[in-house]
């Protein structure tokens, strides 16, 4: 059975910047109240000009290039977002867009879990020896349904992309997973469709609505992160046959530096051995983890044969890890 290797990362750059002090001239807050109860100090905005399809594209383009592999020869894309520019699925336009012309192409859809599960799933096509290549992309574009007039959420998030590339090998770094769904707690944190009836003939309506903004209980989420994201770590480690003396790397959904601090306490990993980059880039949902990742790499932080324990925790409510090996 063919192993699973991390040979590329990739991540879209946007020019568009908000800080907490432009943002206080929207709603009432301050650099001060949301720095300390986040650690988020700005957040990164698609442009008019950018589409999900063009930050993903670039993000994949960027990891392909690193990983020196071309378009032509990717088996897979696969795209994890919940904004895509179409309904109907943003992937295939990514697909035309690189050139990838023999890549099956879709999106997944599991919010700020998401590039987790695609993650998961890319892998398993490889090991079945289905595919050969194939490249993940984590992208989101919060902010088209972000409440820019709710303090509660509009501090969050942000816009981003990132991506890797995925190569068949001899030795498997996809080290151990663990995935979890929990449909109950859904209420806490959604983007909900609104249905809006419409006569179409005699007594028949259809639905013509649209999408709500994003609406989030806080504290409910902190107190579901900060239990279940250690537990699903530790879950895949036990199942890499490691522990959390084996990581030297942790990697996870950049939603609140409270957050990333509760876990890395709880697992008894240093904190010099998280990687956040929440202050400059905030929530990106599914390319929080992508992002922070190139950017360890490219920073020269992540270096090959190093542990990354990676978990995305998020709308669904979802929440799983993978334990990877970096080349």
């Amino acid at each position: 059975m063919p192993g699973v290797s991390l040979v590329g990362s990739g991540s879209a750059c946007l020019t568009v910047q908000l800080t907490n002090d432009e943002l206080s001239q929207r709603v009432d807050t301050s650099d001060e109240w949301i720095a300390a109860r986040t650690g988020i100090r700005q957040r990164h905005l698609a442009a008019a000009t950018d589409s999900l399809s063009s930050l993903a594209t670039e993000a994949a383009r960027n990891a392909l290039a690193m990983a020196d592999q071309s378009a032509e020869e990717v088996d897979l894309i696969l795209l994890a977002t919940s904004t895509p520019d179409d309904l109907f699925g943003t992937a295939c336009q990514v697909q035309a867009a690189l050139g990838a012309t023999r890549a099956v192409a879709f999106d997944l859809t599991a919010a700020c879990s998401g590039f987790v599960f695609a993650l998961v799933t890319a892998a398993q096509y490889i090991r079945t020896g289905v595919f050969k290549t194939v490249v993940v992309i984590g992208a989101d574009v919060l902010s088209r349904w972000t409440d820019w007039d709710d303090r509660t959420t509009c501090v969050l998030f942000g816009d981003g992309a990132g991506a890797v590339v995925l190569r068949a090998a001899e030795r498997d770094r996809l080290l151990g997973f663990e995935l979890c769904s929990d449909g109950t707690l859904n209420h806490c944190l959604n983007l909900a469709y609104q249905p809006e009836p419409a006569p179409l003939v005699g007594n028949i309506n259809v639905q013509m609505g649209t999408f709500s903004p994003i609406t989030m209980n806080g504290r409910e989420v902190y107190k579901f992160a900060v239990s279940r994201v250690p537990e699903v770590i530790e879950k895949a480690l036990f199942r890499a046959s490691l522990t959390t003396a084996d990581i030297d790397w942790m990697v996870l959904h950049q939603a609140n530096q409270r957050i990333l601090d509760a876990v890395a306490d709880r697992l008894g990993v240093p904190s010099d051995r998280v990687v956040s980059n929440m202050a400059r880039h905030g929530n990106t949902s599914a390319a929080s983890i992508p992002l922070a990742l190139d950017e360890a790499v490219r920073a020269g932080k992540i270096q090959p044969g190093d542990v990354i324990a990676t978990a995305g925790f998020g709308a669904g409510l979802t929440w799983g890890s993978a334990i990877l090996q970096w080349l």
